[in-house]
């Protein structure tokens, strides 16, 4: 099972370091692949007063330190074409953000490294079609359509984070999961799919407690993965604290996933 988990963003070295040594429990399990993840940067806060990040330089020599000492994979997203070599020197994973899903330039920038790329699905997008976003990576690779049609990718995951609906709100539709799946591995990234976008008066808010549930059913709909932000405190959390796993209950969590998983095993839809 992939497990990616960590901070929404860098707070301080001595916050990464120890929501690492947190996760040590998890990382060290023979039945999960894990990744380590924290963005060096939130483009995307909704006001220009949130907390953003350490930035591109100082943040990628933070990720670097959590991969040398811990010797965790690491997963963290880019915004900008720019930024795509120097993540790609640190990163296992490069992270494409949902509101970034269908950027040509940043999809094929990615692509041209050596780097496992997870396309979030965008909010608004139909997941059918996220089968195009995936297609710019896997074509910039050397893949004709025709081995697209007939195989998965291994080297590109679609990550499910919830679909807008309403004001200040998601909601998750199942199905999204077996239909991108049809075309490239899945994480569901629980904690973004209880996001409240804007909900807090010029910042998210989200709703935790709605969480296992969610996470549950993507196990039992037969997922490759999960996404977890996750904090020591997320009460004073920098970023997405409404929505952040507390870092002591999310091993109970997983052991809860990992039990859905070989009852899918012995039970398979298929």
């Amino acid at each position: 099972m992939i497990l990616i988990a960590g901070p929404c963003v860098i707070e301080s070295r001595d916050a990464i370091q120890k929501i690492a040594e947190g996760l040590r429990p998890i990382a060290q399990r023979d039945d999960i692949e894990f990744y380590f993840k924290a963005s060096f940067d939130k483009a995307n806060r909704t006001s220009l007063d949130s907390f953003r990040g350490p930035g591109l330089e100082e943040g990628l020599k933070m990720l670097a330190e959590i991969k040398e000492q811990f010797g965790y994979k690491i997963l963290t997203d880019v915004h900008e074409s720019s930024q795509v070599e120097a993540v790609a020197q640190v990163a296992d994973v490069m992270q494409i953000p949902a509101f970034l899903c269908r950027q040509t330039d940043l999809l094929v920038a990615a692509a041209k490294t050596k780097a496992v790329v997870n396309i979030k699905k965008g909010q608004f997008i139909n997941p059918h079609d996220m089968k195009y976003s995936l297609l710019k990576v896997l074509q910039t690779r050397g893949a004709d359509r025709a081995e697209y049609e007939v195989s998965k990718a291994n080297d590109v995951w679609l990550t499910e984070r919830g679909t807008t609906f309403g004001y200040g709100n998601l909601v998750v539709d199942m199905r999204a999961l077996p239909i991108m799946r049809e075309t490239a591995p899945v994480i569901f990234d629980a904690t973004h799919s209880v996001q409240m976008p804007g909900a807090a008066g010029g910042k998210s808010s989200g709703d935790r407690t709605k969480i296992p549930y969610l996470a549950s059913a993507a196990a039992a709909a037969g997922v490759d993965g999960f996404f977890f932000e996750t904090h020591y405190n997320p009460e004073e959390a920098l970023s997405d604290g409404p929505n952040m796993v507390p870092l002591d209950e999310l091993p109970k969590l997983v052991e809860r996933l990992v039990q859905i998983r070989k009852l899918n095993e012995a039970y398979p839809i298929d």
